[in-house]
């Protein structure tokens, strides 16, 4: 294998372009203090040796866009599965679509979405050259791809006869998962599930590494104006972040660990005495700032981009960043309440009962910031805008109905139900998900030079708002109902909210085949953006440090990328550009 992979290397190296990015062929930047980006091959070789935090970060974007095809394309099938009260696909197939759904959503979407903007707008957010640990930067990233294959292994080799995917669900709760040790190679157990584990580890190892480089470069490389009283609330959120990610991973690590150990080495961390209740403490200690992990940046991007739109700044800026904080400290106290079912002392469960409605208290500190900021604002209905504010509504919903669930005795009649798949959900795909669209969506033409179509962005956006409250609202009363999560097959009386969620499920799959479509389209042929403030956000003095270097980039590119300059293509206005016009209906 070695031999074949060096073989591979240097016939690369001989077949690729190995011309330099200068001033004068293009591809290089020189900013005002007169550094030059360093030299760059061309081609594919670029994108496997780049350590240009930019480029890092469109790697990022790429795989976690194709982690959340792959993880939607299985939950639509589940689904479609739902339809009927016996399940078509079989109940081995069912839970590994399951498992690998949420391990994909969680780990293989939500987390590299983030890295993705971190990587390539705090550097310039900053006033930074670069990352602070650009090698290590690069290292975080290529350790996905093999972690993806390994989490999905089980489906590459059941068709080969070999063994077949985890069906543990995300949580991988013992005993179920034990249920190979020694090789027994049951229902639930064998190599899926060892290989599984080794993926998450991995994963977990490219986050813990990403959030170390995202504290450096925070604290040491801002530029000499960037101060903490003036640092902009994405960076304050992404560092925030990166701090849960280095005391809640290692945890996980260490349970995982522990989990292969008892699998194959004949240990007995879990098998023991009470030992599936401390892998529960163990994986919820990691498990509940994981909700805070991927939703403080998300958040983050609601706060910077929402006053855009709005036409003035965040109201109350210092108290969005103590809010930050203070769901990063609070996060780290609330796990076990995931496990008021499991038997605990009543009064540890009082304990962590006060701290998860406590937590509530910063989320609501945000959300009326935001709700304020909108207040008297000067709206603009752009696309970007739009999804903040579905944003902002799907999160009080999913908000308002964990409130619920932090409640023991409401907990112990709705946990394990549906109203827990569609709380989570509506945080899941209704806020996160959302305000990853708003910053792909706003940051669209500062990556590509480009604007998308605005009729097919605003599209996307209301197939994705309909489908999301259509498919989680539906779980909520399924859960009120009784019925039980994780089940491939259910009573007849079910039948129709089943059958409601399958059919909100298949419009956000529509929406997400807009958004694909117009992304794809737009970013080779979409209308060239001519001007370093796209969004006309200096008439209402909201510009923003990432736009201005964007115009310094405009002005020094000596290098188009081609596409029809004349095309009629509309701006997030909504109408298409008459070219004869002065502005144009995105002001």
């Amino acid at each position: 294998m070695g031999v074949f992979l060096v073989a591979v290397a240097t016939w690369l190296t001989r077949v690729e372009n190995w011309r330099s990015y200068t001033p004068v062929g293009g591809g290089s930047f020189i900013d005002k203090s007169g550094y030059v980006d360093a030299e760059k091959p061309a081609g594919i070789i670029r994108w496997l040796t780049t350590v240009d935090h930019k480029d890092i970060g469109i790697l990022y974007g790429l795989y976690g866009i194709f982690a959340f095809a792959v993880g939607g394309l299985m939950v639509t099938v589940m689904r479609l599965d739902l339809i009927t009260t016996e399940s078509i696909l079989g109940t081995a197939t069912y839970n590994g679509l399951l498992t690998s759904h949420g391990i994909t959503m969680l780990f293989l979407f939500g987390t590299p979405i983030i890295a993705a903007f971190a990587n390539y707008l705090i550097p310039i957010l900053i006033g930074a050259d670069d990352m602070a640990f650009p090698r290590i930067n690069a290292i975080a990233f290529w350790l996905l791809p093999p972690a993806a294959l390994l989490i999905w292994a089980g489906f590459f080799a059941k068709p080969l006869g070999l063994f077949g995917p985890a069906q543990t669900a995300w949580t991988m709760y013992t005993p179920l998962s034990l249920g190979a040790a020694g090789g027994s190679g049951d229902m639930v157990g064998g190599a899926g599930v060892d290989l599984l584990l080794l993926g998450l580890h991995l994963s977990g190892v490219a986050a813990t590494m990403g959030a170390i480089n995202f504290i450096a470069t925070i604290f040491t490389q801002r530029g000499e104006k960037v101060t903490w009283a003036n640092l902009d609330i994405f960076s304050w959120t992404v560092l925030t972040q990166s701090g849960l990610i280095l005391f809640a991973f290692p945890l996980l690590g260490s349970a995982l660990v522990m989990l292969l150990a008892d699998r194959n080495f004949g240990t007995t961390f879990f098998l023991s005495d009470g030992g599936n209740i401390l892998y529960q403490h163990l994986f919820w200690f990691f498990g509940h700032p994981e909700v805070y992990i991927l939703v403080l940046p998300m958040m983050g991007i609601i706060s910077y981009v929402l006053p855009r739109f709005a036409g003035r700044q965040l109201f109350g800026f210092k108290f969005v960043v103590y809010s930050t904080l203070a769901i990063g400290v609070l996060s780290f106290g609330v796990w076990a309440h995931h496990m008021f079912a499991t038997g605990m002392d009543p009064r540890l469960r009082t304990s962590f009962m006060a701290v998860s409605m406590a937590i509530a208290i910063p989320s609501a500190v945000k959300t009326f910031n935001w709700i304020t900021t909108l207040w008297n604002g000067k709206i603009r209905l752009t696309t970007p805008m739009l999804f903040c504010i579905g944003f902002i509504s799907n999160f009080i919903i999913g908000g308002v109905t964990g409130v619920f669930l932090a409640s023991i005795p409401v907990d112990l009649v709705l946990h394990d139900t549906y109203y827990v798949v569609g709380h989570f959900h509506y945080i899941v795909m209704g806020a996160i998900a959302f305000a990853g669209f708003a910053g792909i969506y706003y940051w669209f033409p500062l990556v590509t030079n480009r604007m998308y179509q605005a009729s097919l962005g605003k599209a996307h956006f209301w197939l994705t708002m309909i489908g999301t409250n259509i498919t989680f609202f539906a779980m909520i009363l399924l859960g009120y109902g009784g019925m039980p999560r994780r089940y491939a097959t259910y009573l007849p009386q079910f039948a129709s909210l089943h059958q409601m969620a399958t059919v909100g499920a298949l419009i956000i799959f529509v929406g997400q085949l807009i958004w694909f479509w117009n992304m794809v389209s737009s970013w080779f042929e979409g209308k060239r953006v001519e001007s370093g403030d796209p969004w006309n956000l200096a008439d209402d003095g909201v510009n923003t440090v990432e736009w201005q270097w964007f115009e310094s980039k405009l002005e020094t590119s000596l290098a188009t990328d081609g596409g029809d300059e004349d095309a009629d293509v509309a701006t997030d206005g909504g109408q298409p550009v008459d070219e004869t016009a002065e502005t144009t209906d995105s002001e």
